[in-house]
């Protein structure tokens, strides 16, 4: 069982609030997905957390039409605060 990996562009990760009775996993293709996912405890524990908001800004990067290195940065930038609104307890997740 794999909690999360990248696959072509995509986040899969198992969704917890299924657990233990099944083993389903949601595809998730921006960062809003994964915002979601994390507020919603579909994602749970700390390092998952983590290591799901990486790649929800990631996934910013990776579908970012920006043109220059500052646009980018502002797509980050929002992103970030997106994630980081998602557990406001989790404070240390998104030093």
């Amino acid at each position: 069982m794999r909690t999360i990996e990248w696959r072509d562009g995509v986040v899969v990760t198992i969704d917890q609030t299924k657990l233990p009775t099944q083993e389903v996993y949601v595809e998730l293709k921006t960062c809003e997905d994964v915002a979601y996912a994390i507020k919603e405890m579909k994602v749970r524990g700390a390092p998952l957390i983590g290591v799901a908001a990486a790649m929800g800004l990631a996934l910013t990067a990776f579908r970012s039409k920006a043109r220059s290195r500052q646009d980018l940065m502002k797509e980050l930038e929002a992103s970030a605060k997106l994630l980081r609104e998602t557990r406001p307890t989790a404070v240390n997740l998104f030093w």
